[in-house]
């Protein structure tokens, strides 16, 4: 029953986004409570979640205090510990009290933890000087605190409140005072998105549509596969009695089912995001005249294609939850590491770390993501060492052999988060365990075994000999983890590099220590002379 309320709620969405949208450009205090108002309709007239409510009040105002009386430089690693420790008072409460399909707040609590976490550092930017700012965080920076009810309004942005997706409150303040929807002076007509009468938020109805359309086909396919490929289904005698094809290709069909909900669920917001103009993706060059160009993918959270037709572990990893994957890069990844070093172990660590924490605690998320590691760095040596063999230079074109090589590396990489994302979706360990055992544990073993292999020195000159290291000149690169900025989702890209950080990290404060004595016992003797 929550279920179809849900779908219903996100269906309600776009016509009271229109109403929104028509709300007059010079009355963002109207919209701000229109919004507020709509939430807590959804929260506690549909849901009737008091306590939800309750757990996001404590939550904003938290973290809005914060930000008002405290100005030291750890106040936004406050708020972020705060908003997670409350956070897993949630977890903790569905996973060991609740019942199984009762329907809660810890959705909507998550993605409030990414924007108010953003919000915390945004404010600390904006007191910070620009010139120890990157351009993202002079982008994203606030020189003022919003008002309460501007505040509000960001908190409880209708659309994106159960499912996302999640923003930056300076999304929110051009989008509220319209400032998202300027262009230079000189552009060109032809250029802008179109607008209605004297409204500046653009005409978005058509994208919208295509997106409620393409989240409603998305649903379709979810119940229609649901009905034969869920948890219950995999957890019975009967998969154990299938063939071992069978047995993978249920193993696949279940990740896949899985998937097409959070599509259907994330596209159907998306598209209502994009109803209110939020959506809206501009690009401005400026040459003379200003080269003007945009599109709606502001707030995109998935990409279905990429993701099913990924040939690596990069590609498949930043076509899912992408929001999430850019909350942890700009929020995490990017603020542990000390100004004017790259990142690290640290950075790295936390990151994971987050990441788990941020999904829950039950055992099959940390066995998924401990996987997923390993998984990237296999994915990177086969690149590195395998690759060179099936794409030759451009002196000696050879089109069958790279095909055969995409091929099998979307297989391979296919295959291999089916298995991992079992793990996500099974949750507790004794049923993951026994789905795993069903199938012989092949993605471990054959991480295992590959890593053996790669890693052999032997096997290593053999494939040098056979071949060039690295890329070829003239081939087009697909996303791969080589190129990474960070691990997507929180996976380290690879853990063989981390633990070369740790012992780089450790050598160096060893160093730095031994350096630090040095110089006191000099000063000493220096003292000791006059």
């Amino acid at each position: 029953m929550s279920a179809i309320k849900l779908i219903g709620v996100f269906l309600i969405s776009y016509p009271l986004t229109a109403l929104l949208k028509r709300l007059p450009d010079n009355r963002p205090d109207l919209k701000n409570l229109f919004s507020i108002f709509t939430s807590l309709f959804f929260l506690l007239g549909l849901f009737s979640l008091w306590d939800g409510v309750f757990t996001l009040l404590v939550a904003s105002t938290v973290t809005y205090a914060l930000a008002l009386y405290v100005h030291h430089p750890l106040m936004p690693w406050l708020g972020f510990t705060f908003l997670m420790l409350h956070m897993s008072i949630g977890h903790i409460n569905r996973q060991f009290f609740a019942a199984a399909d009762t329907f809660d707040i810890t959705g909507a609590q998550m993605v409030l933890v990414m924007k108010l976490s953003a919000f915390c550092w945004n404010v600390r930017d904006g007191r910070t000087p620009e010139a120890e700012l990157a351009d993202v965080q002079k982008e994203r920076a606030l020189k003022t605190l919003p008002s309460l009810l501007d505040y509000a309004g960001y908190v409880l942005f209708f659309p994106a409140l159960f499912a996302g997706p999640a923003f930056d409150y300076i999304d929110y303040k051009n989008w509220l005072s319209t400032e998202m929807f300027s262009a230079p002076p000189n552009t060109p007509k032809e250029l802008l998105p179109p607008t209605r009468k004297k409204r500046r938020i653009p005409r978005s109805g058509t994208p919208a549509m295509i997106k409620l359309v393409t989240g409603l086909t998305w649903l379709g396919l979810f119940m229609y596969f649901s009905a034969r490929y869920n948890p219950k289904a995999i957890l019975s005698p009967a998969f154990t009695s299938q063939s071992l094809p069978r047995r993978l290709l249920s193993l696949h069909l279940l990740g896949l089912t899985t998937r097409l909900k959070y599509y259907a669920v994330w596209t159907l917001t998306e598209g209502a995001c994009i109803l209110s103009g939020l959506g809206l993706s501009p690009t401005v060059t400026p040459t003379t005249p200003p080269t003007y160009s945009y599109t709606w993918n502001r707030l995109q959270n998935i990409s279905p294609l990429a993701l099913e037709t990924a040939r690596n572990t990069r590609g498949y990893l930043d076509a899912w939850n992408m929001g999430t994957n850019r909350w942890l890069r700009n929020y995490v990844y990017l603020r542990v590491t000390p100004r004017g070093q790259k990142p690290g172990f640290r950075a790295s660590l936390a990151t994971f770390a987050t990441s788990a924490f941020w999904h829950g605690f039950y055992p099959g998320y940390y066995l998924a993501f401990i996987l997923a590691a390993f998984l990237q760095t296999l994915a990177k040596m086969v690149r590195r060492q395998v690759r060179p063999l099936f794409v030759p230079p451009v002196t000696k074109p050879n089109a069958s052999a790279k095909i055969l090589y995409d091929v099998l590396s979307w297989l391979a990489t296919q295959l291999a988060f089916s298995f991992a994302v079992s793990a996500f979706i099974l949750l507790k360990l004794e049923d993951v365990l026994f789905v795993w055992r069903a199938v012989w544990f092949y993605a471990p073993l054959g991480t295992g075994i590959g890593l053996a292999v790669l890693g052999n020195k032997k096997v290593k000159k053999w494939l040098k000999k056979r071949s060039e290291a690295g890329d070829r000149p003239g081939v087009k690169r697909s996303a791969s983890v080589e190129s990474m900025g960070g691990g997507a989702m929180g996976v380290p890209s690879d853990p063989s590099w981390v633990a070369d950080e740790v012992v780089r990290e450790a050598r160096e404060r060893v160093e730095m220590e031994m350096e630090t004595r040095r110089r006191k016992a000099k000063g000493s003797e220096v003292k000791g002379a006059s």
